[in-house]
């Protein structure tokens, strides 16, 4: 595979080029292009905020195409980042990381939604490739788009590797999809792969149909849509004919993959690789705007690189690298172009026998390439001006007041105008919580007039679903001189840290070297002393209160109505509750949990999903087991123990290094070594079978 120089650049530029265009294109995804025409005009800026669109929607979303995609390549680093990687280990992939009928996917039913329908038959235990085969689902329903949007990343994991790039199209499109949806999945993935070296559009276009059958449907929709193009300038004309011959009325199902295909090809041809423009041809068009956009977006921000998004509208600001992943992994839940654009780039250097990039010792937030921000935004009650500047080595986020004092903050949970989207709902837990330490590194310029004044500073959620800011300690930096901070993020009465920032005095600049921190917590979840006793009501809803939203519900009932701080019920199979993020190795966790009726239940250690962790589980049969649970469940050690229902029980588990210790108060301790396990790190999670639990507090200790 090619890694130029500029490699890690054009990985964010496709990255960016993706994210920017979902949100361009989400309002009106479905529309029809009269529609669009008729209600916006030519789609060339974003178009949320207009009245008779989709509400309450704020620019940056939830979404499919995001979640999927860099969700899903995800099987690459879970599974050691074999070339071998197989359809079945992505499927595990699936069940591990999807949150039934809330998280992902469209859940429009089995027989509407194709990903629905393979995600129900992974669940029965059928293997992926056939999951999503048309033998078993039917031509129509293997043929939509699905496997088209989700399929970016394995074009950037293979740059310059086309015949590469569509293997792993046709391993990770074949779980859910088969046919011509997966001939326009290789299409999309061998142009994502040939643009990092190439940037003739009809060469990026000729390397992907030398790869597919050349009888296919897709195969012939683009030697149309390459004559037609050739034959009238007008992209209208040509949207029309493709309309006329490939249309939705020919293709059957929710959203067929052959027209929506049809319109990537006419705006790569029409946009003449100009990004503004492509997108303008693209969301214009109609269908399914975000997905078509996104396929496009990517392979011109890989094809161009950053200076394919530099137009003379500002495509980039208004995003921030903001990023959503709404999975039942909370930790990945809020995330960034540029840190997701790295996994990428050290997935590819995997695959490569290359060592990993680690820009500025691994830091979270570093700012290495040009523009980025990494969430950062201005404070909204006391705003600085916020630029990405060379400085030493290499960039920094350059923070400047003036008249007042200013801060800039990047979100660490859900923020406030992403608690209700229209949509898919955002399923995530704090990235940062009380008890982890969080270090940064700032200068202060040498031209600067006086000493900068500045202090780490977070926003919280109280517990009646208010933000609260609260700063740390002042460090005073001279002119010229570069200083480290450290701050121990202090008890919030069980609440979740929304946004972590920088705060300065006016009329100073300083620059954001990088910031970071690791290491498991020491709090305490429980009820907050103000929080409302809300009622939800809603079934299948997300609980009232942003505290309780801290967890990530992979159980079907998760209630606020209850004495308890937790209740949480899975009707049938096992369930778990969780919030935590890879930072976390080597801790304890405790809680009393009540049953009321179970077939198992428990706490759990460095969960990595729905179907990764270590647990500490009683049983109905009179036994308790600790666990590992990998795809399948392996039981480490076991003794006899009776619970009775509405009898609280005393369980913690302890982790440190391949040593994993469960024990009852009152009871037995059980203790295991399970070396070279991938469950090295991971959050904390009640687990229920087959019944219903209650606890008030769940303590964790670093």
């Amino acid at each position: 595979m090619a890694f130029q120089a500029d490699y890690f650049e054009r990985v964010y530029a496709g990255v960016l080029g993706k994210l920017i265009v979902v949100y361009l294109g989400r309002p009106i995804e479905g529309w029809t292009h009269e529609r669009i025409e008729e209600t916006v005009g030519e789609v060339d800026h974003y178009i949320h905020d207009i009245p008779g669109l989709r509400r309450p929607n704020p620019l940056v979303v939830t979404d499919d195409d995001v979640t999927g995609t860099f969700t899903f390549l995800r099987a690459l680093e879970d599974e050691g980042y074999s070339r071998d990687l197989t359809p079945e280990q992505i499927g595990n992939n699936w069940l591990n990381y999807t949150i039934e009928r809330r998280s992902i996917f469209w859940w429009g039913g089995v027989g509407n939604s194709t990903e629905h329908t393979a995600y129900a038959r992974l669940k029965a235990g059928i293997k992926a490739p056939e999951s999503g085969s048309a033998a078993l689902n039917g031509r129509v329903i293997s043929e939509q788009i699905g496997s088209q949007i989700f399929i970016d990343g394995w074009g950037m994991v293979a740059p310059g590797d086309p015949e590469f790039a569509v293997d792993l199209a046709r391993r990770a499109a074949s779980v859910s999809h088969d046919g011509e949806a997966i001939y326009g999945a290789q299409m999309v993935a061998a142009m994502v792969s040939q643009a990092f070296i190439e940037s003739d559009i009809d060469t990026l276009i000729d390397t992907g149909l030398g790869l597919i059958p050349a009888d296919s449907i897709i195969a012939r929709l683009i030697h149309d849509v390459r004559a037609w193009h050739a034959a009238e300038p007008d992209w209208r004309k040509t949207r029309a004919r493709i309309a006329a011959n490939y249309g939705y009325d020919k293709y059957g199902g929710a959203c067929h993959m052959v027209p929506n295909h049809g319109l990537i090809i006419h705006a790569l041809l029409h946009g003449n690789g100009d990004f503004t423009r492509s997108q303008m041809i693209v969301n214009t068009s109609g269908w399914d705007t975000d997905c078509n956009a996104a396929n496009v977006g990517c392979i011109l921000g890989v094809r161009g690189g950053l200076a394919a998004l530099e137009q003379d509208y500002d495509w980039r600001g208004p995003v921030a690298d903001r990023m959503y992943l709404s999975t039942a992994d909370g930790g990945r839940g809020i995330t960034d172009a540029l840190t997701e654009s790295v996994r990428v780039v050290n997935a590819a250097r995997a695959l490569a026998g290359e060592a990993p990039i680690t820009p500025k010792d691994g830091a979270k937030f570093h700012f290495s390439l040009p523009g980025s921000v990494q969430g950062f935004q201005p404070d909204p009650a006391a705003p600085v001006v916020i630029a990405n500047e060379a400085g030493g080595e290499s960039r920094r986020l350059v923070l400047r007041t003036e008249g007042a004092p200013g801060g800039a903050f990047t979100p660490t949970f859900i923020p406030e105008e992403a608690i209700r989207m229209d949509g898919y709902e955002l399923y995530a837990s704090p990235t940062l919580s009380s008890g982890q330490t969080v270090t940064a590194v700032l200068a202060a310029p040498a031209d600067h007039p006086g000493p900068v004044k500045a202090r780490l500073a977070l926003r919280h959620y109280t517990g009646a679903d208010t933000l609260q800011t609260l700063a740390g300690p002042d460090l005073t930096i001279a002119p010229g001189e570069t200083a480290t901070i450290t701050w121990t993020i202090p008890d919030l009465d069980g609440c979740p840290v929304e946004a972590i920032g920088v705060q300065l005095d006016a009329n100073s600049t300083v620059a954001l070297d990088r910031l970071d921190w690791s290491g498991a917590p020491t709090f305490s979840y429980h009820r907050p002393a103000d929080a409302a006793p809300v009622l939800s009501g809603v079934p299948g809803a997300q609980p009232a209160g942003l505290w309780r939203r801290a967890w990530v519900a992979g159980v079907d009932h998760y209630g606020s109505w209850w004495p308890e701080a937790i209740r949480i019920s899975q009707d049938t199979g096992r369930g778990i509750l969780s919030q935590g993020t890879r930072d976390w190795v080597d801790y304890q966790v405790q809680s009393t949990i009540t049953p009321y009726l179970a077939g198992k239940f428990g706490i759990a250690a460095r969960v990595q999903g729905l179907r990764r962790y270590y647990a500490l589980l009683l049983g109905v049969d009179g036994v308790a087991r600790l666990v590992k649970m990998d795809d399948t469940e392996t039981v480490l050690a076991e003794a006899p123990h009776t619970f009775t229902v509405f009898e609280p029980s005393a369980l913690t588990i302890t982790v440190e290094g391949d040593r994993i210790t469960g024990s009852i108060a009152g009871g037995p301790t059980l203790t295991a070594v399970d070396s070279g396990s991938r469950l090295s790190a991971g959050g904390i999670g009640l687990v229920i079978e087959e019944g219903t639990i209650g606890a008030d507090e769940v303590r964790v200790t670093a």
